[in-house]
C-alpha cells in the first residue's frame, strides 16, 4: 500500500534537491547577522542535535510506503524512512516517543487533528508518520516558536516545517553545525537522498517552527 500522494512527492523532491543543497538566499538574512550573532544550543537543543546528526550516518532510502509498525516505540524498517521519521528518530533517541504521545492525544482529541486522509480512527502506524499531524502536536503542547526570516531565531534542536510545491508539507531539525559563512545553523533532513545534513533552512516558505524544550 502507497500514500495516495507518493508519485507527486517524489516528483516534488526531485524539483527541490538541488535547492536544498544550496546556501539560503543572501536577500532573507540582514547584513548585521554575523558568525557570532548566532546564540548557542541549550542544553536539551545539543543533545538533540547530536542525535539527529548520529541520523546522518545511517544509510536510509526515501520510501514513502506505509508500514505495519509496533506500539509504541515502532519504526519503519531500518535503511528505510521519510523526513518525519528523521524527527521521530531523533527524538526517540532522548526517550520521546512521538507514536505514542500523537496516538494518546489523538485519540483523546481526534476532532483537533486534520481531517485530509479520510480517516475515522487513529492510525498508530502513519499517524506521526504525517507532518500537519506533528504540526497540530507541537502546537497543541505550546511548542510553537515564531516564524520568522532571522536566522538567530532558530537554535539547535528546533524543527521546522516547510510548504513545498503542491502544498507539500516537509520537516527537518536544526542542528549546531554552522552554514559555511556561519550566518545560520544546518538542517538535518530527508528529502530523498536520506538523513543529510544541509543548508536549507530559507530554501522553502517556512510554515511551521516548534522547540520542545520544556514540554
Amino acid at each position: 500500500m502507497r500514500y495516495s500522494w507518493m508519485t507527486i512527492q517524489i516528483s516534488c523532491i526531485l524539483l527541490f534537491l538541488s535547492a536544498c543543497n544550496s546556501k539560503a538566499p543572501v536577500e532573507k538574512q540582514p547584513a548585521s547577522i554575523t558568525a557570532d550573532t548566532l546564540p548557542p544550543a541549550s542544553d536539551f537543543g545539543r543533545r538533540l542535535s547530536d542525535a539527529t546528526l548520529r541520523l546522518t550516518h545511517d544509510p536510509v532510502t526515501y520510501d514513502p510506503g506505509y508500514f505495519a509498525i509496533p506500539y509504541p516505540n515502532g519504526d519503519v524498517p531500518p535503511g528505510k524512512g521519510v523526513c518525519t521519521d528523521v524527527v521521530i528518530r531523533a527524538l526517540r533517541k532522548l526517550g520521546i516517543d512521538l507514536q505514542q504521545a500523537v496516538h494518546e492525544d489523538m485519540s483523546r482529541h481526534f476532532n483537533a487533528y486534520p481531517n485530509i486522509w479520510g480517516l475515522k480512527k487513529t492510525d498508530t502506524n502513519i499517524d506521526h508518520r504525517r507532518v500537519p499531524n506533528l504540526m497540530t502536536y507541537f502546537a497543541r503542547i505550546g511548542a510553537q516558536k515564531p516564524i520568522t526570516l532571522l536566522p538567530v531565531d532558530y537554535l539547535p534542536g528546533d524543527i521546522v516545517c516547510w510548504k513545498l510545491a503542491g502544498g507539500l508539507t516537509h520537516i527537518g531539525l536544526v542542528v549546531d553545525k554552522k552554514s559555511a559563512d556561519a550566518a545560520r545553523y544546518l538542517i538535518v533532513h530527508n528529502i530523498g537522498q536520506g538523513q543529510v545534513l544541509a543548508d536549507c533552512l530559507f530554501s522553502f516558505e517556512i510554515i511551521g517552527h516548534y522547540r520542545l524544550e520544556g514540554r
